[in-house]
């Protein structure tokens, strides 16, 4: 409870069939496509209340919405033990809480707080669990995506034996490894946050025509980066045009990791590989794991990039914006070796 009430009235004198009944209201005209601004306006109440509302809705459904009961809850003066926040923590890092059978999709405060519940039988409020996470140096982040088919044991073996055994091959025959990764960048795609006056939503402005380009490249551990920008969709010709840039010039054999794209895999990859064994050979990620492949941060990393700047009008101007930021990123290897260093792909470093 203790979220404010419009219509005029004192949310502490308000029943609760009241409030509950207000809550609900706002978020049916929510998903009827109102604003929070025209929800607001409607009902009496602060854009920020609406937005709360919504908020505890999506996160915890019909039930999110109840009322809970003012004052100290049963057992709240109750502190966890060092080694059950530890336990606690070591959870919420390293599971979903779908794989502990619990109905919430992400880890938020409220999942959070059930989960300690169904541990270790401790109620404890929304505000004091925002202070736990905080003292865990744990914060609210975009969640990386885990794709439906990903099988767990294959990524195990990828990372257990898989690929030390590809990297102790790369050793001894003196080659080097690189990740590729194909990608579309479109002139509208808005990544990254706008600061803007409070229940007031950040603006960028979008060109009318849409425009969009594709683009392949590989990166490796050393800081080194190759690719190229093509505006049709990958084909197998244009997959061996790529591999034939990126061994040219090579004085070290090359072994480039990519995902499963059935491009990948064409017949007419294969036979372009055939006989030049000594200078590239394909080796393939676990089937929907596109969080194993550093160069898929390079591709995020250009989007947030480009995003910086106003949206480019026409086909060959994404092109050039394109082209001239990564030749910019080329000359940072900085850049490039930092891309080993987010946790999904630490082991590549």
């Amino acid at each position: 409870g203790g979220y404010g009430v419009g219509l005029g009235m004192d949310r502490r004198s308000s029943s609760p069939e009241v409030l509950g009944e207000l809550r609900e209201r706002a978020v049916k005209l929510k998903k009827e496509g109102m604003t929070h601004r025209q929800i607001a306006r409607v009902l009496g109440i602060g854009e920020s209340t609406s937005r709360l509302y919504w908020r505890l809705y999506r996160e915890g459904g019909r039930e999110g919405l109840a009322l809970k009961r003012r004052g100290r809850r049963p057992g709240t003066r109750r502190r966890l033990s060092r080694r059950q926040e530890e336990a606690i923590q070591r959870l919420v890092a390293d599971r979903t809480p779908d794989q502990l059978k619990m109905p919430f999709a992400l880890w938020t405060r409220r999942a959070v707080g059930e989960l300690i519940r169904r541990r270790y039988g401790v109620e404890l409020p929304v505000r004091t669990l925002g202070e736990y996470l905080r003292r865990w140096g744990y914060t609210p982040q975009k969640p990386r995506r885990r794709e439906a088919g990903q099988e767990p044991e294959a990524v195990r073996r990828w990372l257990a034996e898989e690929y030390p055994a590809v990297a102790a091959r790369a050793r001894r025959e003196g080659a080097v490894i690189y990740w590729a990764d194909e990608t579309g960048i479109g002139n509208q795609e808005v990544v990254g946050r706008s600061y803007a006056p409070r229940g007031r939503g950040a603006v960028r402005t979008a060109r009318a025509r849409k425009v969009s380009v594709s683009m392949i490249s590989a990166v490796n551990n050393r800081g080194q980066m190759r690719f190229m920008v093509y505006r049709r969709g990958m084909t197998a010709g244009l997959f061996v045009e790529f591999l034939r840039r990126l061994v040219k010039g090579m004085e070290r054999k090359v072994i480039l990791i990519v995902d499963n794209l059935r491009v990948h895999k064409a017949v007419r990859v294969r036979r372009w590989l055939r006989g030049r064994e000594d200078q590239i050979e394909l080796v393939y990620l676990p089937p929907y794991s596109p969080e194993l492949n550093p160069d898929e941060y390079l591709n995020h990393t250009l989007k947030e990039q480009l995003g910086r700047r106003p949206p480019a009008g026409t086909m060959r101007e994404q092109e050039q914006r394109v082209r001239q930021q990564m030749h910019s990123n080329q000359r940072r290897p900085q850049l490039i070796r930092s891309l080993f260093e987010s946790p999904t792909v630490r082991y590549a470093a």
